[in-house]
């Protein structure tokens, strides 16, 4: 590989890195929950990793001034209570794995959402990955025996909140403000508003275990403050449907996980569909590399 390739490969490991440390986090969610309440968590999730990224802010010398607040509060109530909440939530009624491919459909939403919002067209080998990916999902969800309710519906929504911030963060950047900037601040305001929503919805009732205090950690720090970092990264210099594609891997590391760990145990089906998304998502790399897909929108931060 030259050099001058090297940029190019590194928006495709933060997005490699990140799918890794969401994809066993479905696991340490799911266990967490047995000592506290799905909201709570959520809350303590995201506030935890806020408090983390304002500390670097600090040492740093960055001013804290916060971005506009039309932009950020939507973008943090999007990103932080939307599909942070509805990802805890979904988690109560579901095992890991299914709950995990559930919200990660949210590449299908939002190359959907980019394409009418962005301009951004579906090209090259994005469509044959499209297509490996959705029949993937379709063969893991099993949707003529699936079962699930509330807990299949809110996990679609939290993918459908995902998408949008991630629109929404596409068409309102923050000019003069960098990533540890514009995460901090949409998680502080998500963090909030979820905190408010779980003291109303949820019981008070923590039982402060070993467990659920390397789970708050976890999440905190590399699962949020680290994760939101990798995500931002990757979306201002990849194309939306990229970025959200290249996402795909961590339902398949979630599957696993939960199978060596919690015992489900996925069906032939399932490991055909974790295949297929992985296939997708090695050509939606291809197509980076090849120099077919629409160059990335431009961004402050750069």
């Amino acid at each position: 590989m030259r050099f001058t390739q090297v940029p190019s490969l590194l928006p495709l490991l933060s997005i490699f890195l990140l799918s890794l440390i969401w994809g066993y986090n479905w696991v340490v969610m799911k266990t967490a929950l047995r000592d506290c309440p799905p909201l709570l968590f959520a809350a303590m999730r995201v506030l935890g990793g806020t408090v983390v990224l304002f500390l670097i802010l600090r040492l740093m010398r960055r001013p804290l001034a916060p971005p506009p607040i039309t932009v950020i509060l939507p973008l943090g109530l999007l990103q932080s209570t939307g599909f942070v909440g509805c990802t805890l939530w979904a988690l109560e009624y579901g095992g890991a794995g299914k709950t995990a491919i559930l919200v990660y459909m949210m590449p299908l939403w939002l190359v959907l959402l980019a394409a009418p919002l962005l301009g951004e067209r579906i090209r090259g080998l994005q469509v044959p990955a499209l297509a490996l990916a959705f029949l993937g999902l379709l063969l893991i969800l099993d949707p003529w025996h699936l079962q699930g309710g509330k807990g299949m519906i809110l996990a679609l929504l939290s993918g459908i909140f995902w998408a949008s911030s991630a629109v929404w963060q596409k068409k309102h950047p923050s000019p003069g403000f960098d990533l540890l900037d514009v995460t901090a601040w949409q998680m502080l305001f998500g963090g909030i508003a979820l905190l408010i929503i779980a003291l109303v919805m949820d019981p008070l009732r923590i039982h402060w275990t070993i467990g659920l205090a390397g789970a708050l950690f976890y999440n905190a720090v590399p699962g949020n403050a680290l994760a939101w970092i990798l995500w931002a990264y990757a979306l201002h210099r990849l194309p939306s449907g990229m970025a959200g594609m290249g996402t795909l891997l961590a339902p398949a590391v979630g599957i696993l996980a939960a199978w060596i760990q919690l015992g489900e145990r996925p069906g032939p089906m399932e490991g055909a569909g974790m295949g297929l998304i992985l296939l997708g998502t090695i050509l939606v790399t291809l197509q980076h590399f090849r120099g077919q897909e629409e160059p990335p929108f431009s961004s402050a931060q750069e």
